[in-house]
């Protein structure tokens, strides 16, 4: 299998507003071989933890979280979620600043802290089409309010507060 390529900051895709979904696409062949394609792309990039469907061209409502951990993050909860319309209905009182990247900054990617809920209600349909609806804190809420926000035509970089906290992966390895 092959990565599909990744979409970078100024393609026009990226600042638009995904299609929903219907129930018999998000269960058709084509959805779920796409799935599986984003799964791939994603863990072999091996420094993402989400993709959104604007990221590979499509006009989908459809984002793919894998969260494992890294040496970068050891302790971190193991995440496999696919969302399809997804929709954050309620979120903790505060934002705090958490440090973010995407992959769709092209082969140097940036990173800076960017505002985020700690804490997310969200209802979304799942790969039976089944309505759901889940709450997440910490890096999985952050992981998926940012792929929502591709969905919604924003970028991280329209979120970032503090434009002196962006610094390369280099960087922010160290």
């Amino acid at each position: 299998m092959h990565e599909l390529p990744i979409i970078e900051f100024g393609n026009p895709i990226l600042r638009q507003t995904a299609r929903r979904m219907s129930i018999s696409e998000i269960k058709s062949d084509d959805t779920k071989h796409l799935i599986k394609r984003m799964k791939f792309t994603l863990t072999n990039k091996k420094r993402g933890v989400g993709l959104a469907a604007p990221q590979i061209g499509k006009d989908l409502a459809l984002a793919v979280v894998v969260i494992q951990p890294t040496k970068h993050r050891p302790n971190v909860n193991q995440l496999e979620l696919v969302l399809f319309n997804p929709k954050i209905v309620s979120a903790s009182s505060r934002k705090v600043q958490m440090w973010e990247g995407c992959l769709s900054c092209g082969p140097s990617p940036l990173f800076a802290k960017t505002p985020r809920y700690k804490k997310i209600e969200l209802e979304y349909n799942d790969q039976a089409g089944k309505r759901c609806r889940q709450t997440f804190e910490d890096l999985a809420a952050q992981v998926i309010q940012h792929e929502i926000d591709h969905l919604n035509g924003v970028l991280f970089v329209d979120r970032v507060t503090d434009a002196k906290t962006y610094m390369s992966l280099k960087e922010y390895k160290r």
